[in-house]
């Protein structure tokens, strides 16, 4: 990661057959540390660049405890996907919730729930899919959120989580399909600070569908 020499949106556009498709990779190195840059959004929380582990990172701080989120890249118009490290730590009994979202507020997001000790698919306030998973504190993992285009109206939800020292699974960790969705709206990173630690999301790499120039 040293050898970005700038947190960047690089974007490197293909064409897509509904299309354009446009790829961000977002690094947080050489933004200074304290206010996060105008390319990251925050919705709600308090969210800073903040050293971690040697490099730089979009950290949600731990106080005050609210569904804090920040919104990144640009608005997709179709397929979407977000893929991020994420670290994040219990205090006693206490344990976040954390992930990514695709499509604005109202899209999906991809959640750790670690009280529930389960993987989320979450489109509102309901959980439309879950998995068991047993989270490890203080450990980095990567998640993975993709919305893609299925059969007719159908659109396939899917996610993934893995050891950040590991390598990417070929199969989704958990799995759902929705129809008509519109498939509008900015990624994003999410998080619940219930334990009061801060949480920090680095390596952030997005894939979407834009509306395709005129």
């Amino acid at each position: 990661m040293k050898a970005i020499a700038l947190v960047t949106l690089h974007a490197l556009a293909t064409l897509a057959a509904a299309g354009e498709v446009k790829t961000f990779t977002i690094k947080a190195d050489d933004w200074p540390e304290g206010e996060v840059p105008k390319e990251v959004f925050v919705v709600d929380g308090t969210i800073k660049i903040a050293a971690k582990d040697g490099n730089k990172a979009i950290m949600i701080d731990g106080t005050p405890i609210v569904d804090a989120s920040a919104q990144l890249a640009v608005s997709a118009a179709g397929e979407s996907s977000i893929q991020a490290k994420v670290f994040a730590s219990k205090r006693a009994r206490s344990v976040p919730k954390f992930g990514l979202s695709v499509h604005g507020m109202s899209g999906y997001r991809l959640l750790v729930n670690a009280a529930k000790k389960q993987l989320e698919l979450v489109k509102g306030d309901a959980v439309a899919a879950s998995v068991p998973y047993i989270w490890a504190s203080d450990a980095w993992v990567q998640m993975k959120l993709e919305v893609k285009r299925g059969e007719g109206d159908a659109w396939n939800i899917s996610g993934k989580i893995w050891a950040a020292s590991a390598t990417e699974p070929a199969e989704p960790t958990i799995k759902h399909v929705d129809k008509g969705l519109k498939g509008q709206g900015k990624t994003g990173v999410w998080a619940t600070p219930y334990a009061e630690t801060p949480i920090y999301f680095d390596d952030i790499e997005v894939k979407i569908e834009v509306a395709p120039a005129l």
